[in-house]
């Protein structure tokens, strides 16, 4: 089992598809990333050798930001959107949707689960 970046590569997959287990690196990157050190995207994962992963890790420290400076990069503009106080920073305080999407009926993965309110009581 490959260890890039501190994650586990899954042994069984090519390694086109291992590397977007890595936080930041989709399957375009992924290309990229093995065109520009030409290893096969077909290959397994646990057919590459030493030298080629060794490879894969300089690739990646030298060229892209991945895992946890990618992630603490995110969070920092986060945090400055939320500091200046624009319309996108009060979403992200709020837990609301940022991009402008509808929230009458969807956006439950930002909002949580439904709280439900008491209906009024009915007129006898």
């Amino acid at each position: 089992m490959a260890r890039i970046s501190g994650v586990d590569l899954p042994a069984n997959k090519s390694i086109l598809i291992s590397l977007t287990y890595i936080y930041g690196i989709g399957l375009s990157k992924s290309k990229l990333i093995l065109d520009a050190i030409d290893i096969n995207p077909r290959t397994k994962t646990n057919q590459l050798n030493e030298e080629q992963i060794l490879k894969i890790r300089n690739e990646l420290a030298e060229n892209y930001l991945v895992e946890g400076e990618l992630r603490s990069q995110v969070g920092r503009n986060i945090k400055r959107l939320i500091d200046i106080g624009t319309y996108r920073g009060l979403r992200h305080k709020k837990g609301l949707p940022v991009n402008g999407q509808n929230t009458k009926n969807n956006s439950r993965t930002r909002k949580g689960k439904k709280k439900t309110i008491a209906n009024k009581k009915k007129a006898v």
